[in-house]
């Protein structure tokens, strides 16, 4: 449950930083949608490097018959750090934002596996109770990177 933690403070903090100093200066830090995407880079910034410092346990959460998981964690990885840096671009935020969005309706059939088989990685191991964490946090997500990055501005 410490990643998941993580990973919400990472999304919150620097919205929470942008709100509170308008609030005491008068001035605006950053937009908040600005802010709310240095947040999704944050995320992803954590997320991605996991893919690098974890490759192992996040590969043992495919399924056996996925070819080179390895290399598919690699991969995703690099993708992840790539799109974490790209969405801070107001030009490439839109299509950014709907990538990490597929991207992450694509994993959730990998964390659903990985929970059922009760994976020893991120609170897989709890088991189908943890898709009761997981699949709200990425919602949120999911909901957070399209208020941030792909609606449009009002």
């Amino acid at each position: 449950m410490t990643t998941i933690a993580i990973m919400l403070g990472l999304l919150v903090l620097p919205l929470l930083v942008a709100v509170s100093y308008e609030r005491l200066t008068g001035r605006a830090l950053l937009d908040r949608r600005t802010a709310g995407c240095v947040g999704v880079t944050l995320v992803f910034l954590f997320t991605g490097v996991g893919h690098f410092v974890l490759t192992e346990p996040m590969a043992e959460m495919l399924p056996p018959w996925v070819p080179a998981r390895i290399p598919l964690v690699y991969v995703t990885g690099v993708l992840e750090l790539v799109a974490a840096v790209a969405i801070l671009f107001t030009p490439l935020r839109r299509t950014v934002g709907w990538c990490l969005i597929v991207l992450l309706l694509l994993f959730l059939p990998v964390n659903i596996y990985a929970a059922i088989q009760q994976v020893g990685m991120g609170g897989h191991e709890w088991g189908p109770v943890y898709l009761l964490i997981r699949v709200p946090l990425q919602a949120l997500l999911i909901g957070w990177i399209w208020w941030c990055g792909v609606a449009e501005r009002l």
